[in-house]
């Protein structure tokens, strides 16, 4: 199997909505971002599949040292074999991969976080750097670009921990800052054992409207001119936003179940976003 092929199988295991926006890509953007994808899964699957603490912070190390050995030496890995010619040819940079495995750690010290503040920092580290990635391969003129692949990220990630709530809270784990809970008179005790009330339900609204306000920041921040560049963004932001608002329709239903929209659906809404914006 070449490295290569052992991405291309790592993205095909996720399952994840994100692949179908490669569909859209020239092969080698597609293969670029298979790359960057299965790396993401990598370090991600540390976090998910080790309950120590230390073993996991072991790993993590590894990555790390590997990020390295990809970027002045020879990397070992089939992921990152696959990524030596992608950061060179896409001008990738090492801290910002450096900073993805920072926010997996994140991930392995906390299970709470105390306000805003502290969440937004672990989703950028988790989802908007990988934003910025993306954008680099996609391609860009105006750097106005950036800005708008760095809270795309951040709209996307809260979509996640939105949609995850109910699961998150039954692997002991709340996204939802502290200090909001607290403002909303909703207990951990109600997110751990799925109990919905009215206030678990304006609370969850209030994290669906900041959703949508980076989604609104992200969208007026991309120039025109990158449109077709950024399509593959632009795919996704049409899948996920319509996730956010089909929650938005019984928030509640997140502590008990997860929400997804059918196959059909996210592929009838990327082409509806590819006809949208493909000028």
């Amino acid at each position: 199997m070449t490295p290569q092929q052992y991405c291309q199988q790592k993205t095909r295991e996720s399952g994840s909505s994100f692949t179908l926006s490669f569909l859209f890509l020239p092969k080698a953007k597609r293969e670029a971002m298979t790359a960057l994808y299965a790396f993401c899964r990598e370090v991600d699957d540390v976090v998910d599949e080790c309950s120590d603490y230390q073993i996991a912070q072991t790993k993590l190390a590894w990555w790390k040292q590997e990020v390295q050995r990809l970027f002045h030496e020879t990397p070992q890995h089939p992921v990152t074999q696959a990524l030596k010619p992608v950061i060179a040819q896409y001008g990738l940079e090492e801290a910002h991969f450096i900073e993805i495995i920072d926010g997996m750690q994140m991930d392995t010290q906390y299970n709470r976080y105390a306000e805003f503040k502290q969440l937004q920092l672990y989703c950028y580290r988790v989802a908007s750097v990988v934003g910025l990635l993306s954008a680099q391969i996609f391609g860009y003129s105006d750097r106005a670009t950036l800005k708008y692949a760095h809270d795309l990220g951040i709209a996307f990630q809260l979509t996640n921990i939105i949609r995850d709530v109910g699961e998150d809270a039954r692997r002991g784990r709340i996204y939802l800052p502290l200090d909001e809970l607290a403002q909303a008179e909703v207990t951990e005790e109600q997110l751990l054992h799925s109990k919905s009330s009215q206030h678990t339900q304006a609370m969850l609204m209030t994290q669906i409207e900041r959703a949508e306000e980076f989604y609104n920041k992200a969208l007026s921040q991309l120039p025109k001119t990158d449109y077709k560049s950024q399509l593959p963004g632009l795919l996704m932001a049409a899948i996920y936003r319509t996730l956010l608002r089909e929650i938005r329709q019984d928030p509640n239903l997140v502590l008990t179940h997860k929400v997804a929209l059918p196959p059909f659906r996210k592929l009838t809404l990327a082409l509806g976003a590819w006809l949208k914006y493909r000028w």
